[in-house]
């Protein structure tokens, strides 16, 4: 077994010791910054997002002992420009710092300051650092590009493109057993085979690179609706499905079956908490009829023959049995719990080991309030099918990161592409609000009366 010094030395020293980027890498990053800084506002979203699910976080810039990804590069460009071109909040974000916004402020900060308190170490602190730069950066940069529906309509456009690319890319890593992006560094050539089985990475690696796919299934068709769009569409739906299958992971495909059954609810939209409650209900009575634990179900889900879905169920049923040892600030020591607990594919166990039973909180509290502000929303614009199909659409796609947060760690890619998620969210459900005022309408107007409105949610003087 490692020992901890050196555990601790691995997770925070380690890494390239001098500058990896390919001459083509560099190129198109600086492009991409160049088009960050210049291009107006909604349209800047697009190099981003190209070079953000392109570049492999491999690509790293070395700078006096601290590395920088190509990735935490673009995340600061676009947020050098959120401040020096930005002018108050309520114009850097599509409806002002909402309550959304905050729960993901203080879920980064927590994380921060819990693995500084936890370790006590100067490399920690680096490391915390550069993480908060992903997970609270990458945040409101996604918040700052995406200010109304049009940067929405073409951040899916973009992410059809991003998904049919990959899954050309993937499809031939099958063919061929390489993997074309190892050719620019940082990510291995040769592809990875588990169980028999070829497991396409892409430019993430398939257990990233299959999930990112699977959760945008709904937006895409969403983005079906728009006349415009329909062939960007259809490439982002074929490209998404390809990536899923040849990425052979069990969380690529649940994230994809939850993606079509979130959708397959829309003729009960309006019975949504009887469903909830049944859920709920289901769960309890199979937890008092099971030989285990309820959460032992995650040990059944094996979707391609060579799941590690037993390392999964004991992972979590490791991280309820040791309560004690994270509630407070974490745990570092969690490797010692048993065979490979090291290996932490399960973003709610992450979020309770790196920061406690707060942070936990906090991070479920993120799909809370943006479900909730979806059911709210839609209920506003209930009657407007247009906007009730994207919000349903969205809550879709939320609920496949879910599912997919019981199988992978949200690492880089993944906690980008669930931001622009949220983004979305904050802005449909603002625009939501806004429909809800433009419906004002006058109730009562006679001389000397006090003067009535009626809007979407009731009567008021």
């Amino acid at each position: 077994m490692m020992e901890r010094g050196a555990m601790a030395h691995f997770r925070f020293g380690g890494g390239a010791t001098g500058t990896l980027l390919h001459p083509l890498v560099a190129v198109g990053m600086l492009i991409a910054i160049l088009l960050i800084l210049t291009l107006p506002r909604s349209k800047a979203v697009t190099p981003f997002l190209l070079a953000y699910f392109t570049i492999p976080v491999g690509q790293v810039v070395v700078l006096g002992g601290l590395h920088f990804t190509v990735l935490q590069i673009l995340i600061l460009t676009v947020l050098a420009r959120m401040a020096f071109r930005g002018s108050s909040s309520q114009g850097k974000f599509a409806g002002g710092f909402n309550a959304l916004d905050r729960v993901v402020v203080l879920w980064s900060l927590l994380e921060l300051i819990a693995l500084v308190v936890q370790w006590m170490d100067t490399q920690a602190l680096i490391k915390g650092l550069g993480d908060l730069v992903v997970y609270l950066g990458g945040y409101l940069a996604a918040r700052f590009l995406i200010p109304d529906r049009e940067a929405v309509q073409r951040m899916f456009k973009v992410l059809a493109v991003i998904c049919v690319t990959q899954g050309v890319c993937m499809i031939n890593e099958q063919i061929s057993h390489i993997n074309v992006f190892g050719l620019l560094g940082g990510i291995p050539l040769a592809a990875t085979v588990r169980e028999g089985h070829i497991r396409a990475s892409g430019w993430a690696g398939g257990l990233v690179a299959g999930p990112f796919a699977g959760v945008l299934m709904p937006v895409f068709l969403w983005l079906w609706t728009r006349e415009k769009s329909r062939m960007a569409a259809c490439a982002g739906l074929a490209g998404a499905t390809a990536m899923v299958f040849t990425s052979n992971a069990s969380t690529a495909l649940s994230a994809y079956g939850a993606s079509l059954l979130g959708l397959g609810f829309w003729p009960l939209r309006k019975r949504m908490r009887l469903v909830r409650w049944g859920i709920v209900a289901t769960l309890v009575g199979l937890h008092l009829v099971m030989h285990g634990p309820v959460w032992s179900l995650i040990e059944h889900i094996d979707l391609t023959g060579g799941s590690s879905s037993y390392h999964r169920y004991m992972l979590v049923d490791n991280c309820i049995r040791h309560f004690g040892d994270w509630w407070l600030i974490g745990y570092k020591y969690y490797g010692d719990w048993g065979f490979d607990m090291w290996d932490l594919c399960n973003q709610f166990v992450v979020a309770a080991l790196t920061g406690g039973l707060v942070a936990l909180i906090l991070y479920i509290a993120i799909f809370s309030r943006s479900f909730g502000a979806i059911g709210t929303a839609r209920k506003r614009v209930a009657g407007d099918r247009g906007q009730e199909w994207l919000l349903w659409c969205l809550g879709s796609s939320l609920f496949a990161n879910v599912v997919a947060s019981f199988g992978i760690n949200y690492m880089f890619q993944l906690i980008m592409c669930l931001y622009c998620l949220l983004a979305c969210i904050s802005m449909a459900t603002f625009e939501a609000r806004q429909a809800t005022v433009r419906r004002v309408v006058p109730y009562a107007s006679a001389p000397g009366a006090v003067q009535e409105y009626v809007t979407a949610e009731g009567l008021t003087s």
